[in-house]
């Protein structure tokens, strides 16, 4: 009977030390200080269009259950919107050079091939 109390001591204290160690009891620090957030180091450039290179380069910090959704969702964003620009700058293009193509085979027809006059 003796050896059980002194185990449910022992195991008071050590509940009691490690309980006392994470929140910090006595040493004037306060609780265990909060680990600073990672963060996506080198993300995509705001001041140019993005590049295949930058795409290559772009790596998530990990986080509790995976990757930062808010550095994901930020990425993906970005990459969205410069697909889409570039989307409609090719869909002008290719309407430019279609109508270019067409005002060049109307002037074809409408001008008369000149003739071998001997």
């Amino acid at each position: 009977m003796v050896m059980f109390l002194f185990l449910v001591v022992a195991l008071a204290v050590v509940v009691a030390a490690v309980t006392l160690a994470v929140v910090g009891g006595g040493e004037g620090t306060g609780p265990l200080p909060e680990a600073a957030p990672e963060r996506l180091h080198d993300p995509l450039p705001p001041d140019r269009r993005v590049g295949r290179a930058d795409v290559e380069c772009l790596r998530f910090p990990l986080a509790l259950r995976g990757y930062r959704m808010a550095d994901v969702d930020d990425a993906l964003g970005r990459l969205g919107a410069e697909l889409a620009e570039r989307d409609a700058r090719i869909a002008d293009l290719e309407s430019a050079l279609a109508g270019a193509q067409a005002a060049a085979a109307h002037v074809r027809m409408a001008k008369p091939e000149p003739e071998d006059q001997q």
